[in-house]
């Protein structure tokens, strides 16, 4: 197993040390089925805001839950161990349920990333108030347009038929 995918505990710690430090961590969360340009660049203009990135990954029910039937593509351990070859990406933490409140409160971080596929209002609002609490600064990221694993497999579907 790569030493960056890490469970929600090692992942406190890893963070707690950071901070202690006094480094600064970025993290952000998503499904990540089929990572695309528009992820990397995403990633590394996340990671490009402190010392250190930590990418929370939805596991393969919650994906299910917000993507529906077929999703994802690619099973959770396969899609964090190819988050974790990113040279920006520090840690993955895989987490279950919708709602990344548990990866947050873990992580900590000093900024939280969402890409501009989302908006303050969009955001969770549980997620926001535990940033809030915590002192995270929230970032949204522009949109890489021209991008997006639904696109891609539509693209791909279209291709096959």
């Amino acid at each position: 197993m790569n030493a960056k995918i890490l469970d929600i505990d090692e992942l406190a710690e890893r963070a707690r040390q950071l901070r202690a430090a006094g480094g600064k961590l970025v993290a952000t969360n998503g499904c990540f089925d089929l990572l695309h340009v528009g992820h990397v660049r995403y990633l590394h203009a996340a990671r490009a805001l402190g010392d250190a990135l930590a990418v929370g990954l939805n596991g393969d029910q919650s994906v299910r839950e917000l993507k529906g039937i077929g999703r994802p593509v690619t099973n959770e351990s396969d899609r964090a161990e190819v988050l974790a070859a990113l040279e920006r990406v520090d840690f993955v933490t895989i987490f279950s349920g919708k709602r990344a409140t548990r990866f947050i409160e873990a992580a900590r971080p000093s900024i939280y990333v969402k890409g501009g596929d989302y908006s303050s209002d969009t955001l969770n609002a549980e997620e926001q108030a535990l940033l809030r609490e915590i002192g995270a600064e929230v970032r949204i990221l522009p949109f890489v347009h021209g991008y997006s694993t639904s696109e891609l497999l539509a693209k791909l579907r279209r291709t096959i038929k």
